[in-house]
């Protein structure tokens, strides 16, 4: 059976333009893309978008599925529920893994997982590193053809800068991107938060923002020197955004993406002592919060990519110096970009869509973010005036660990579509 989506203002981030129009879906395909014609014939199946957002799927290219080994976390099937529930249609999953996704077998035992039981698709990123230690490199070639589509050892920098030299070499060779934790250790070493005010009056041991921007300009340096493709992930400091502007206008194949966490909340959200506001890069200050959104205005930043970060509930419920670092993010995401950037004026909806869409799937040089004929039917459904409170008991994911539990946010997802198939479909107002 077709299926017909109409009514909807349909968001096309290629073409950089917004019409009304219908999508007519058919075996897993989009068909056709109408503006106003009569797309329906024969049997087939409607969903009303009727004031709403009609965009290509959504793809984030930084989550943390944390299976093998940690499914007290999260699983695969968890991860890409709330991955469909938060309106993504394609995610990409870091490897600190256990073991660590930087062999064949465990690439490919993640794919084969996805299919069994992931919701959405999944593009597995394979480690820099063995093991992600910073030492040895991984076998990127095998990596790649088991079906890596981005090299990073995320959670971890690779401070050897002889290691990453080579690593951007072959990178370069292979023609994949490397998505790069930039922290430097020795000054961000036993940091819980920010290095500023609020630290001080903590008294909690600061991370400046030097430990992220010193890391920038090396990988800049390094990406220059090898024509690597360098993906900055979780950019949280004016300096590094300032970096980025910089290599960007000297023409380097340097991207990076924001969180929706470091758009939309400053460091002192820590004064509670929340463990959920524990992030690493931490909450910055508010001119770093600043300098985000208008590197985000300004193109500077490319991709908004959620970090999603599950842990456990006895794991983040302890004293604030035990608790693991991350955050949840998939099921709030949507909701943080329309919210803050898109009502206010920062982003305009088809700029939100594009750094949710179109950029992070050419970043991974993956066939997704787009609304033409012949392409897979992974769409997603946006309603931008819902608005609900998030409640992390309704969530999809086994993490709860948000800190914006209570939150009412405006502009939620509505709908998910994944090959021509409704994965998430948002039935009552809390849904």
């Amino acid at each position: 059976m077709k299926l017909l989506i109409k009514g909807g203002t349909i968001v096309d981030p290629v073409a950089r333009r917004m019409f009304p129009g219908d999508v007519l879906i058919s075996e897993g395909k989009i068909v056709a893309v109408g503006g106003g014609e009569n797309l329906a014939n024969g049997e087939i199946e409607l969903l009303d978008a009727s004031g709403k957002l009609v965009t290509p799927g959504l793809v984030d290219l930084h989550v943390h599925l944390r299976e093998p080994g940690f499914e007290a976390k999260e699983t695969i099937e968890t991860g890409t529920r709330a991955a469909a529930r938060g309106g993504f249609t394609s995610v990409a999953c870091m490897p600190n893994t256990n073991p660590v996704a930087d062999n064949k077998t465990v690439i490919t035992y993640i794919r084969l997982r996805a299919r069994e039981k992931g919701a959405v698709h999944v593009f597995p990123i394979g480690a820099i590193t063995a093991g992600c230690a910073g030492r040895e490199l991984a076998e990127m070639a095998d990596l790649k053809e088991a079906g890596a589509v981005a090299f990073s050892d995320d959670g971890h920098c690779v401070a050897d800068s002889g290691v990453l030299y080579r690593a951007m070499q072959y990178a370069r060779m292979l023609g994949l991107p490397i998505i790069e934790h930039c922290e430097d250790t020795g000054l961000s070493a036993g940091g819980l938060v920010h290095e500023g005010y609020f630290s001080t009056v903590l008294g909690l041991k600061g991370i400046p923002a030097a430990a992220e921007t010193v890391m920038v300009a090396r990988d800049i340096i390094l990406a220059e020197a090898t024509g690597c493709k360098l993906h900055i992930a979780h950019v949280s400091t004016a300096g590094a955004v300032e970096l980025v502007r910089q290599a960007k206008a000297k023409g380097l194949a340097v991207t990076a993406e924001a969180t929706p966490h470091h758009f939309s909340l400053t460091d002192e959200a820590v004064l509670g002592f929340d463990p959920n506001t524990k992030v690493n890069p931490p909450l910055r200050s508010a001119a770093d919060v600043q300098a985000i959104c208008a590197g985000l205005r300004d193109g500077t930043i490319d991709v908004i990519a959620t970090d999603h970060a599950p842990h456990a509930p006895e794991e983040k419920d302890v004293e604030y110096g035990n608790a693991p670092f991350g955050m949840v993010g998939l099921e709030t995401a949507v909701g943080l970009v329309w919210t803050k950037l898109v009502h206010p004026g920062i982003l305009d909806p088809i700029e939100a869509i594009a750094k949710l869409t179109i950029n992070p799937a050419r970043i991974l040089g993956i066939p997704k973010g787009t609304l033409e004929a012949g392409a897979d039917a992974d769409l997603t459904i946006i309603d931008p005036e819902l608005e609900a409170v998030v409640d992390p008991a309704r969530f999809a994911s086994k993490g709860r660990n948000t800190p914006f539990a209570g939150w009412r946010l405006k502009g939620l997802p509505v709908a998910t579509i994944v090959g021509g198939r409704v994965v998430y479909r948002r039935e009552a107002p809390g849904g």
